[in-house]
């Protein structure tokens, strides 16, 4: 059985890491790191800033030899400069953060809207990426499963509440999932000090839309340069995600020769969140062996 009971029992490296800022490009990007080693820089969700991360997860990598850095894109959270959710343009923060901290041979870690922007990174400006590292998010082109419409209803909200996190982020229909949803928000609950802005809702939702899209992220150039790539690629993802479904990556796996998957059943969206330890192992593992 998979475990899912990861309350935090000792203080939090994550939970205590002063906010930092970078000068860079014309603009401010801040940003959290914890750790030492290989630095691995992460790139959030939709409506997400630094304290969308689950502290376990970010300990956990930390734990296992990496430096690792969280951010808030330009113009959103604690960041200054235009926000965009265009993850071509979204890739600048990337590369500009990478160059700012003067960071060398960099694993690259992007989750949903995160991925795209990655994925983006990687393709437009590879310098110093060893890895590239997915999580529940989707690939460039056509896909053969599109996101659910329900997750465009709860991603809308204006606030979203517990009953929102489970439909969002873990599996509604197994109550394992449900527990650790509760606990997930239990540990992102422990800081009080320091917390980065909310995304404003209005610009949410005019990057959101109302309905599903095929293809959701039509990069072209993204596609051919992810076939092309020697950098090991690695997406972690859950079963039943409503954004991104696996099912997108598998179909396409044939044709991405350095891709690696790992899916956990009975999870959704944040299979991070759900098996922060286990999650942070693979991505561990994948990176030392690849």
């Amino acid at each position: 059985m998979l475990s899912t009971s990861h309350a935090i029992s000792t203080r939090s490296a994550y939970v205590d890491a002063p906010n930092r800022a970078v000068d860079v490009a014309g603009r401010t990007l801040a940003y959290r790191s914890i750790g030492t080693g290989t630095p691995v820089v992460l790139g959030t969700r939709f409506r997400g800033n630094m304290d969308k991360w689950d502290p376990a997860f970010i300990d956990a990598l930390a734990n296992s030899g990496f430096r690792v850095i969280t951010f808030d894109y330009s113009g959103l959270g604690l960041s200054t400069g235009r926000a965009t959710y265009n993850p071509i343009e979204m890739a600048a923060d990337f590369r500009d953060l990478i160059a700012g901290l003067n960071l060398k041979d960099v694993v690259i870690l992007g989750w949903s809207l995160g991925g795209l922007a990655a994925q983006s990174a990687l393709a437009l400006y590879p310098t110093d990426v060893t890895h590239l590292v997915l999580i529940g998010s989707g690939p460039p082109g056509e896909l053969v499963k599109t996101a659910e419409p329900l997750f465009y209803e709860i991603a809308a909200k204006e606030i979203n509440d517990e009953d929102d996190n489970v439909i969002l982020f873990f599996e509604p229909a197994s109550a394992a999932s449900r527990a650790a949803s509760a606990l997930s928000l239990q540990r992102m609950a422990i800081r009080t000090h320091g917390l980065s802005a909310e995304v404003p809702i209005d610009f949410a939702r005019a990057a959101l839309g109302t309905e599903p899209k095929n293809p959701i992220f039509p990069a072209d150039p993204i596609l051919e340069a992810l076939k092309k790539t020697t950098v090991p690629v690695l997406h972690v993802g859950g079963d039943h995600d409503i954004s991104f479904p696996i099912e997108n990556w598998y179909a396409l796996s044939p044709q991405l020769k350095t891709l690696q998957l790992v899916t956990f059943p009975q999870t959704g969206h944040g299979p991070q969140n759900q098996h922060p330890q286990m999650a942070a192992d693979a991505i561990a593992s994948f990176v030392r062996n690849t």
